[in-house]
């Protein structure tokens, strides 16, 4: 299976919607050029802050087919699902397979506790199903619960089509026993903190999902390519120079933030599905004062 294109920069896609809240697909076409121009490495279609939690199977699947359509294969395109109950993670990533996904992200199961061997077991079966198309674990804590890093050795050893991870937790020992534990195979771990892009690449990370990209991809991708051309102190000092605009996100509800970012700077993206709502006050002017910094 190949995954040399799984690498860089992948940008989670904010997904634009209009005053009823449908996704609005001109301004979605928009955001696609906008970041593949940025130099993002890869767009994921309904990450976290594109806000999948709130839209049917049909809207996924409307919203993907344009993004993939608009990005025309300059990039590779990632379908991002967060099921519940593997018969519907099943569904969707045979769905997702059938409209040409480049891999398949999943996040575990919201909501439940399950054991490692209910989790094991999930991420298995989704993946048997699509054999031929390559998935990536997402461990994010905001579930409620973490990933161990022997569950995810077991799952990338085990299941052949399991590739690669995201990682949200923020932390490295974490990730750095998820690599360690997995170097002996081809298994591409990625950061899914943007503060830590430098930190991962030093671990052996393939790079970082980043939310903030959908607004400052090219400061983001110079710490990958800087990076990579073993410019290590300018790598760094690029990562130092955003670590201000992302921490400042954190005043806001999540995932508010991003589209927060993104409309300061006018990329026009419109608002967070309710029960969210755009960020005001201290917090707005605290964003857009950091964003004012980067110029």
């Amino acid at each position: 299976m190949d995954t040399t294109r799984i690498k860089g920069i992948i940008v989670p896609l904010l997904t634009p919607v209009d005053d009823q809240e449908n996704i609005d697909d001109v301004k979605l076409r928009q955001i696609v050029d906008h970041v593949i121009e940025g130099g993002v490495q890869g767009i994921l279609a309904f990450g976290s802050n594109s806000e999948f939690y709130m839209f049917t199977d049909e809207e996924l699947i409307h919203g993907f087919k344009v993004i993939k359509e608009e990005a025309a294969d300059r990039v590779p395109v990632y379908f991002g699902m967060g099921p519940i109950r593997t018969r519907e993670g099943i569904k969707l990533a045979k769905k997702a397979q059938e409209l040409g996904a480049d891999a398949v992200s999943i996040l575990q199961p919201m909501f439940l506790k399950p054991t490692e061997a209910e989790l094991f077991q999930h991420y298995k079966t989704i993946a048997a199903a699509i054999p031929d198309t390559p998935v990536l674990i997402y461990n994010n804590p905001r579930v409620g619960y973490g990933l161990s890093a022997q569950l995810v050795s077991a799952l990338a050893h085990q299941v052949k089509n399991i590739v690669g991870m995201k990682d949200s937790s923020g932390n490295l020992t974490l990730l750095s026993e998820i690599i360690r534990l997995t170097q002996d195979i081809e298994f591409r771990a990625f950061t899914g903190k943007d503060t830590l892009i430098y930190l991962g690449l030093c671990l052996g990370t393939y790079g970082s999902v980043c939310s903030t990209a959908n607004a400052l991809a090219p400061l983001i991708v110079s710490i990958y390519d800087k990076f990579k051309q073993g410019d290590y102190t300018g790598s760094r000092a690029a990562q130092f120079k955003l670590n201000p605009a992302r921490l400042v996100q954190n005043e806001a509800s999540f995932p508010v933030a991003t589209k927060d970012m993104a409309n300061i700077l006018g990329l026009d993206m419109g608002k967070p599905i309710l029960p969210s709502q755009p960020s005001t006050g201290k917090v707005y002017a605290d964003i857009k004062r950091e964003l004012d910094k980067l110029d």
